[in-house]
């Protein structure tokens, strides 16, 4: 059910919730996240042929544990460029088939690992 108060906050729109309340949840499945990438780690060509290919992943990962997109009750996506947004937005909303799930996209368009190293 989705949690869109009225009062106390900005309000939700169409294709945003504030939040998305499960009850009696049985299972969860916790995905690291996916990339643009095919079965032989291959980026798609274009931002749309990435973008299939992450939903195809996602799909695949969904289906190993005998879940489907509808399992999904939250998404961040990492975008390299904030042009990227509104397909990226379109392609969520086509993959969900316009359910709408509380959803945070960031743009990263620098990571660094310095500081880190493998022993950590």
């Amino acid at each position: 059910m989705t949690r869109n108060p009225s009062e106390g906050v900005y309000p939700a729109t169409d294709d945003y919730v504030h939040a998305l309340e499960v009850k009696g949840a049985q299972r969860l499945l916790f995905v690291a996240g996916t990339m643009g990438l095919d079965a032989q780690g291959v980026p798609g060509v274009t931002l749309d042929d990435q973008l299939e290919l992450i939903w195809s992943n996602i799909r695949a990962i969904l289906a190993s544990a005998g879940m489907t997109v509808d399992n999904i009750v939250r998404l961040t996506s990492y975008l390299r460029d904030p042009s990227y947004a509104d397909a990226n937005a379109k392609a969520r909303v086509a993959a969900l088939g316009g359910r709408p799930v509380p959803t945070t996209a960031l743009v990263a368009r620098r990571w660094s690992a310095s500081g880190w190293s493998r022993s950590r």
